[in-house]
């Protein structure tokens, strides 16, 4: 009996080692200390030009306009292993949770099946394979505060989707990565991407991405979708001052919000240099929607004109000393390269309706110049933990003073990122 039992717990226990090794539990933690550097960001108010939108990322969410402390992220992830070719993967941020949205903890969800040798199919929730900084550089891997203003609009955005990626080569040389999803096109509604599809449209998105002896990486990337609204739900309305070749009705419906993404990446890494250049253009569509559900209280266009494009671009370096890095990045984002607009007059100069100048300057080109410094707690896993202190200096086009004040536009800030992670 004693023999056979033996045995028997022997295989159980070694049964449970192999599963609790299948399984695996991570975590992030970021906090920020954020401090202005100019009362605009305080005093002034999130003022605009009639009729046009806001379009600098950081203006509405207030998180720069006082002193305060904050807690940045919270992420946990789960990852398991199924089988040889079956795996699934989790990543839940309560601290971005969102009452407009019924699973708004879920950030990822994955299933993953790896059928043939070198080919991965995806099915889940997550960010779609676009942009570099914000779709293949982690959390714990973020060079500065937080990602540059492309991969802020454009590529942390997450959507459900059908994911196919072949790889080929070999790490130690060469190594290439195709990537095809097909995606529910819901990324830049209310929900982020966490809603499941209001019509038949699809988003596709395509990228290829390589890396040359482990120092190199680089690639390009395209993306393209349309609304998610349906079209018995769709209204309409244009704006008056729309008066110089502005689009019918029917010339909005058939614009479809069209959205695309198209862009090229290059990041450089060794033990004391890192260097990255990044770069993307497309239609704004979507984004700053033109469409809207019948109905809607509020059904203004977000943007200036229907084929509106963004250009936008950043350039990162980083110096190492051991545990501690010098930083600096260049990051600049143009919302209407083309200058396109239905107006008799320029709409971020002057006022729409008059055509009289404002004072004001809200053109739509942003600028984000960061300097900064990072203290790794572990100089051999940057990623476990570390100290950011950035300096932002941000071009001066998205403040203006209240009524009966005076003073600049914009306003600078500097943040203190703690960050741990196992």
């Amino acid at each position: 009996m004693k023999t056979r039992m033996v045995p028997g717990l022997a295989w159980f226990l070694a049964w449970g080692t192999v599963q609790a090794q299948d399984f695996t539990l991570n975590a992030l933690v970021e906090a920020w200390y954020v401090q202005p550097l100019d009362a605009n960001l305080r005093l002034n108010a999130a003022a605009k030009p009639a009729g046009s939108a806001i379009y600098y990322d950081g203006l509405g969410a207030g998180r720069f306009a006082e002193s305060t402390f904050a807690v940045k992220r919270t992420e946990i992830y789960l990852n398991g292993v199924i089988s040889r070719d079956l795996s699934w993967s989790l990543m839940f941020d309560p601290n971005n949770s969102t009452a407009s949205v019924g699973n708004n903890l879920l950030a990822d969800a994955l299933i993953t099946w790896v059928p043939l040798k070198g080919l991965s199919v995806k099915v889940g929730q997550t960010k779609m394979p676009a942009a570099y900084e914000g779709s293949m550089v982690g959390s714990r891997d973020l060079l500065f505060f937080d990602r540059g203003q492309l991969n802020r609009l454009l590529g942390e955005v997450r959507d459900r989707c059908l994911w196919l990626v072949y790889s080929y080569g070999d790490a130690k040389t060469f190594l290439g990565r195709l990537n095809l999803a097909v995606s529910n096109g819901t990324s830049d509604d209310g929900s982020k991407g966490k809603n499941n599809d209001l019509n038949a449209q699809k988003d596709w998105t395509f990228r290829f991405d390589g890396e040359y002896r482990g120092h190199h990486k680089f690639g390009l990337y395209y993306r393209e979708g349309v609304t998610n609204l349906k079209d018995a739900t769709l209204t309409v309305t244009i704006p008056a001052t729309w008066t110089v070749g502005p689009p019918t009705a029917d010339q909005v419906k058939s614009n479809r919000d069209k959205t695309t993404l198209a862009g090229l990446f290059y990041a450089f890494d060794d033990a004391t240099w890192h260097a990255d250049l990044e770069c993307a253009s497309g239609l704004l569509g979507r984004r700053f929607p033109a469409l809207f559900p019948a109905g809607a209280a509020d059904s203004v266009p977000r943007r200036e004109h229907l084929d509106q494009k963004y250009l936008g671009y950043v350039l990162s370096g980083v110096y190492k000393l051991g545990p501690h890095w010098l930083t600096a990045r260049y990051d600049r984002m143009n919302y209407n390269s083309g200058n396109d607009w239905y107006t008799a007059s320029n709409p971020y100069r002057t006022d729409p309706a008059t055509g009289l100048p404002t004072g004001n300057d809200y053109t739509p080109v942003y600028t984000e110049t960061t300097l900064g410094y990072t203290y790794l707690f572990a100089p051999t896993r940057p990623s476990l933990g570390k100290l950011k202190v950035n300096y932002i200096r941000r071009s001066r086009n998205f403040l203006a003073p209240r009524s009966g004040q005076t003073g600049a536009q914009g306003g600078d800030s500097l943040v203190t990122s703690l960050m741990l992670a196992f």
